[in-house]
């Protein structure tokens, strides 16, 4: 199967492995503010050329947001941000890592910085989302998640290539 289409279906798998992890970091209070409806609400935002909000849990509710939120976690989030795992080996010239589990955990890692640095301040939370809602921590959480992510989509990249 092409290396991109085994990182797309990682990545799905990979943002489920990340709904996991937030559902247990929240078991012992670790959060990062973010839920469905308002990933869909931005969403909404953007197809009507509104990039950022002040506070986007002060925006007003949308329709069919939450359903939005979960396509765009899935299949933008987590299926179209896995592609630039296999680009960047290409890139490397490295088609198959020598550490595949590593790179991949790395790879979830360096991802963090897409909520710190484009969701969260456009969720009009500010950088890292030192602004969010109270008892929030963007900082931590988005780490702590999207490591498990890393690892589904290079799960589904190595298993992808061994048939």
């Amino acid at each position: 199967m092409n290396t991109f289409a085994l990182a797309f279906l990682g990545g799905i798998f990979g943002a489920v492995l990340m709904d996991i992890a937030e559902t247990a970091m929240a078991r012992v209070d670790i959060r990062s503010g973010v839920h469905v409806a308002l990933v869909g609400r931005w969403f909404l935002g953007l197809t009507r050329g509104r990039l950022a909000h002040a506070d986007i849990q002060a925006s007003p509710t949308l329709p069919r947001e939450a359903g939005l939120g979960w396509a765009f976690h899935f299949l933008i989030g987590g299926g179209g941000v896995a592609l630039i795992y296999p680009a960047v080996l290409l890139l490397l010239d490295t088609p198959s890592p020598t550490h595949p589990i590593l790179s991949s955990l790395l790879f979830g890692l360096v991802t963090s910085v897409l909520p710190w640095f484009v969701l969260l301040p456009a969720f009009g939370w500010g950088w890292f989302g030192r602004r969010g809602p109270h008892g929030a921590n963007a900082m931590l959480a988005s780490p702590l998640s999207h490591i498990p992510y890393g690892l589904g989509v290079g799960a589904a990249m190595s298993l992808g290539t061994r048939f």
